[in-house]
């Protein structure tokens, strides 16, 4: 295969680590790509301080290291796709809840309006937790997908 159709094939073995997908720069050491794909995304950890720099390390790792290695660039890539779709996605249904929930808070009492809070508490949670299953996945070299964007980002750049 040749141009961006090679970049990440559907099958898993191709975004291993140790590939190089222009031949262009050194390649990076197993090791140094597992360290960085682990960091992009981690750095959603960095929302729990900052509210949304959590993107600027994975965008940084994605613009360095993207002609250096595949495996770095793919998952740096999805890090930054799912943050994205997690801040947008949150503010979306944030903006629903409190539609919906003012007129049912004032006339059930706030029970309803307390039981969408609470489930709305655990957003954050579960995208941290994902966030660093994907780093753990990504540090021992497997290849990690978060739901749905980690297939659009295979289907984006094979097109």
């Amino acid at each position: 295969m040749t141009g961006s159709k090679d970049f990440i094939n559907v099958d898993p073995i191709d975004v291993k680590p140790g590939t190089d997908p222009k031949g262009t720069q050194p390649a990076l050491s197993k090791n140094e790509e597992n360290t960085l794909a682990m960091f992009a995304h981690l750095s959603i950890l960095l929302n729990l301080v900052t509210g949304f720099l959590g993107l600027v390390p994975a965008l940084i790792i994605y613009f360095a290291y993207k002609d250096r290695s595949r495996y770095v660039a793919y998952q740096s890539l999805q890090a930054i796709i799912f943050q994205l779709v997690y801040f947008f996605g949150a503010a979306v249904l944030a903006g629903i809840v409190a539609i919906v929930s003012v007129p049912l808070v004032l006339v059930c009492i706030g029970l309803f309006g307390l039981i969408i809070a609470l489930l709305l508490a655990l957003v954050p949670i579960g995208a941290l937790i994902y966030g660093i299953v994907g780093a753990v996945e990504t540090y021992h070299g497997r290849d990690f997908q978060y739901w749905l964007v980690g297939q659009w980002v295979r289907k984006t750049y094979e097109d």
